[in-house]
């Protein structure tokens, strides 16, 4: 049984949507860092966007998005990763505009990559495009 489990957690980790997920925790958690090493007020969107990266993650790699029906996956992911990338690209502009701090300007870029990151994963998973 834990061999089952073993192998459903590396084969997730080997697609391109594990990757991607593993990915937008690690840039978040960078982002978040960054964010509380500055005096804004930004530390809630990289949390929120990390916890909900998390709990895909799980949900994808426990397989249990085949277990719970009444929620439409597809479109549940296509929406959090859509939705991150205009928050993430709105925050950085407004970190980068207003200057000052350089663990700021650093997170801006970030975010700019983030958003970049995020959107691709919404390409990805668009349902539009299966």
């Amino acid at each position: 049984m834990a061999d089952f489990q073993h192998n459903s957690c590396t084969n997730f980790l080997c697609t391109q949507k594990g990757i991607l997920l593993f990915a937008e925790i690690i840039l978040c958690l960078v982002i978040l860092t960054l964010y509380s090493a500055s005096p804004s007020g930004y530390i809630s969107l990289s949390l929120i966007e990390l916890i909900l990266a998390i709990i895909f993650f799980i949900i994808y790699t426990c397989d249990l998005h085949t277990k719970i029906q009444f929620i439409h996956w597809p479109w549940t992911d296509f929406l959090r990763s859509l939705i991150a990338a205009i928050i993430y690209l709105i925050t950085s502009i407004i970190l980068l505009v207003e200057r000052g701090y350089r663990s700021r300007i650093v997170a801006g870029i970030l975010g700019l990559i983030a958003t970049a990151l995020f959107g691709y994963d919404a390409s990805i998973t668009c349902p539009m495009r299966q």
